[in-house]
């Protein structure tokens, strides 16, 4: 399974989600239930998924702006 594949598995599962969400799915701010606790678990799940650590420095919300840059960011730490 790709890597965004996973991405969007892993957002769709922490929000709660049934519809389709693809790249250009904005989610900070867009989507009601992508708050501050969605986040943190968003960030645990990827790092267990991926076995990655997220230093709290590297946290942006520009990572959150996207499906694509959250994707574009765990690439860059795989």
């Amino acid at each position: 399974m790709s890597t965004a594949l996973q991405v969007k598995e892993i957002v769709k599962n922490v929000l709660q989600i049934d519809y389709a969400i693809d790249g250009d799915t904005a989610l900070l701010g867009a989507v009601p239930e992508f708050d501050s606790m969605a986040v943190v678990t968003v960030l645990t799940s990827l790092e267990e998924q991926f076995g990655i650590i997220i230093n709290d420095d590297e946290v942006d919300v520009a990572i959150f702006e996207t499906v694509d840059s959250l994707v574009d960011f765990v690439e860059g730490k795989v």
